[in-house]
């Protein structure tokens, strides 16, 4: 399977910048948005988003199942998420993920791109090849990502800016 190493997509949000990066930089809320990753945990004694802390994400694609340990590698609030994927012993890849967070008047444009630095090796290729297809090019879950991202931030900003008027 021929991968696509990068990709990028944005969307603009009809929310701050603090209130899109607060959604997307709580990891344990990705599987509300992610058509892949079900769920996320911080792990050893990690609480939060800063650089270096880890936590594990476990996927589902079809009858497919994994899970891989992440490290964050930029935690910039506001303006900049991002984390790594990092290899084991079956998984010898590694792929950033980064959100990008820019200021739009009263909106974000949230640009969220990945980076393939190492790819995957025998056996994880050929399932990819075989099972995992979509793999080839991200830029389609990421899409379906944002769409979810959108529709979270937007009610997440309604319900600051109603309480806020009262």
């Amino acid at each position: 399977m021929d991968l696509r190493r990068e990709g990028e997509v944005e969307i603009v949000i009809s929310a701050e910048p603090s209130t899109v990066y607060a959604l997307i930089s709580d990891v344990t809320r990705t599987g509300e948005w992610s058509p892949e990753c079900r769920r996320c945990q911080w792990v050893d004694s990690a609480q939060g988003a800063v650089v270096g802390a880890r936590f594990r994400g476990w996927n589902r694609s079809g009858f497919v199942r994994w899970s891989r340990l992440v490290e964050v590698v930029r935690a910039d609030p506001g303006r900049e998420f991002a984390f790594r994927t990092l290899p084991d012993r079956l998984n010898k890849d590694s792929t950033t993920w980064r959100y990008r967070l820019v200021p739009d008047g009263a909106e974000t444009r949230l640009q969220h791109s990945y980076e393939i630095h190492a790819l995957p090796r025998f056996p994880v290729s050929w399932i990819m090849t075989l099972f995992l297809r979509h793999h080839a090019d991200m830029r389609p879950q990421i899409t379906e990502s944002l769409k979810r991202i959108k529709t979270l931030a937007e009610t997440e900003a309604s319900t600051i800016s109603r309480r806020e008027s009262t």
